[in-house]
């Protein structure tokens, strides 16, 4: 059961926000409202033809833009959780239309936080991305700017019953863009274009970053990044998992691309705690005391000079287990074709 009565998602018409309140009409019914907050009517009218308002009357639809305080004040009214999950994320976008990308992801963040604040609303859970930890794009440096400003407004909420927290995780499988849906389009070509052999990635279904969402809703102090571990992948582990035997076109790394991935940088290692199933970035600016922090939710300290890249992952996903998790959330009918 939620303890909260009320929740928002900017955003809430992309892939994630609409497994998010598929996961919150299934799972906690007794949600009283649930606000889907995003700028695209069409989207919205799509939505509202699986979640009607009729059938699912704690939900609600809100059109407006993280770049209007106003309006996210509006809706914040009488919302307890707040998920912010709004951003221009296509990296090719941003570095063409930088402003564009610094209005929504920056400036929208902050409007988030004000609007948080004086809507009295007790917790603001915002999506990150591994491309926020040491970013050499600008869709990565304005999530990072982000972060910070979500961090840093647990300095400067007095006496509210608010705290912030962030969540950062790598690469979601399926989604728009990415690489496997990319591949299985171009499979019948016979020909998989590939950036560079030795490229790495993180790997999270939407669920499962649902499912930390809600960790943070329920557990964060204030400040966390929390970050999930999760397996990677070598992209000639995909190419081969979806077309075996199809030749491959050496490309190149595209501009503000890396070879691997990062969530947690090696200077981060001073502030991140270990958990069971997480690790926390916790606040530069000591916020709670990390020892009684781990004696809450039990873990370790991580070592100096850690660092979490999908290069060096412990764990990466075999051939056949990509070929498992395309067949459980991308497409059913999959079949290799050699």
């Amino acid at each position: 059961m939620l303890p909260y009565k009320s929740i928002l998602v900017t955003g809430g018409t992309g892939s994630f926000g609409k497994t998010f309140v598929k996961r919150i009409l299934t799972h906690f019914p007794e949600v009283e409202r649930l606000a889907v907050f995003s700028r695209d009517e069409l989207k919205q009218f799509e939505m509202a033809q699986e979640f009607s308002t009729e059938k699912y009357q704690q939900l609600r639809y809100f059109i407006g833009d993280v770049r209007d305080e106003a309006r996210l004040l509006r809706a914040f009214e009488n919302i307890d959780v707040v998920v912010h999950a709004a951003a221009l994320k296509q990296v090719p976008t941003a570095e063409y239309n930088p402003m564009e990308c610094i209005k929504t992801n920056v400036m929208g963040a902050e409007n988030v936080i004000n609007a948080a604040l004086k809507a009295g609303v007790k917790r603001v859970v915002a999506l990150s991305t591994d491309k926020a930890a040491a970013p050499i794009n600008l869709y990565g440096a304005s999530k990072l700017c982000s972060d910070k400003l979500f961090v840093a407004a647990n300095n400067f909420r007095g006496n509210r019953d608010i705290n912030f927290s962030v969540v950062r995780y790598g690469n979601v499988i399926g989604s728009r863009g990415s690489v496997m849906p990319f591949f299985l389009n171009k499979r019948t070509s016979g020909t998989l274009p590939i950036t560079h052999e030795e490229m790495t990635r993180f790997n999270i279904s939407l669920e499962e970053g649902v499912d930390l969402v809600l960790y943070a809703m329920h557990n964060a102090w204030g400040g966390e990044i929390f970050v999930p571990k999760i397996p990677s992948y070598r992209i000639m582990d995909v190419a081969e998992a979806i077309a075996p035997g199809a030749k491959h076109e050496i490309i190149g790394i595209r501009p503000g691309e890396k070879l691997h991935e990062e969530m947690i940088t090696e200077m981060d290692s001073f502030n991140t705690l270990e958990l069971d199933k997480y690790y926390v970035i916790a606040p530069s600016v000591p916020l709670w005391s990390h020892d009684e922090y781990l004696k809450k939710f039990g873990g370790k300290k991580v070592k100096q000079g850690f660092k979490y890249n999908s290069g060096e992952n412990p764990e990466f996903m075999t051939v056949e287990q990509i070929r498992s998790a395309i067949r459980e959330h991308i497409d059913q009918n999959f079949i290799p074709q050699a």
